[in-house]
C-alpha cells in the first residue's frame, strides 16, 4: 500500500469505522482513540497490506482494538431512564431510537458488533467473518441469536410504540 492509497483509505473508511466503534463503545473520545490506533497500525503495516484488502484489514484492527479497550475499561454508565426516574418522571414515553439503543446495549460485545456490521454497515457474512475472526456459519448463528434477543426486548409491551 502506497502513501496515496493509505490517504484514500482514510478518506473512504474513517467515518464508517468511527461510526461502528462509536455505536459499540458509546463514548466519543474512546471511539476516536480506537479509530486513531487502528489507522496507526494500518500505517505501520502498510507495506504488508494490499490496497484491495485495506477495508477488511482496517475494520479487523479496529474491532480487535475495541474488544481490547472494552476488556480494559469496563465502565458503569448511568442510563438515561435512571436519571429520568430520579427526576420523578412517571409517564411512559416511547422513543424508538432509545428502545433500539437499549436493546443493542443488552447484547454482548460480539453480538452487538455482528448486528452493527451486518445491519448498520451492510457487510456480507464473509466480510464480517474476516473482520471478527469467525467463520461464516458462526457469523450467521451468532447474528441470528442476537436478532432473537433484540426482538424479544423490542416487542415487550412497555416498549411497543
Amino acid at each position: 500500500m502506497t502513501e496515496r492509497e493509505y490517504n484514500e483509505c482514510v478518506n473512504l473508511y474513517a467515518d464508517n469505522v468511527y461510526r461502528f466503534i462509536l455505536k459499540n463503545l458509546g463514548h466519543n473520545e474512546d471511539a476516536k482513540d480506537v479509530v486513531q490506533g487502528a489507522f496507526e497500525k494500518l500505517w505501520m503495516n502498510r507495506d504488508k497490506v494490499e490496497n484491495s484488502r485495506s477495508k477488511s484489514y482496517l475494520f479487523t484492527i479496529a474491532y480487535n482494538q475495541m474488544i481490547d479497550h472494552l476488556r480494559k475499561n469496563k465502565r458503569v454508565v448511568l442510563r438515561e431512564e435512571f436519571t429520568e426516574n430520579a427526576k420523578g418522571a412517571s409517564y411512559t414515553k416511547h422513543d424508538t431510537k432509545k428502545i433500539l439503543n437499549e436493546a443493542l446495549a443488552r447484547l454482548n460485545e460480539q453480538q452487538r458488533s455482528l448486528v452493527l456490521l451486518k445491519d448498520y454497515e451492510g457487510y456480507s457474512y464473509e466480510e464480517i467473518g474476516q473482520i471478527t475472526g469467525l467463520n461464516e456459519s458462526q457469523v450467521k448463528v451468532y447474528l441470528h441469536r442476537a436478532r432473537l434477543q433484540l426482538r424479544e426486548f423490542i416487542v415487550r409491551p412497555e416498549n411497543v410504540v
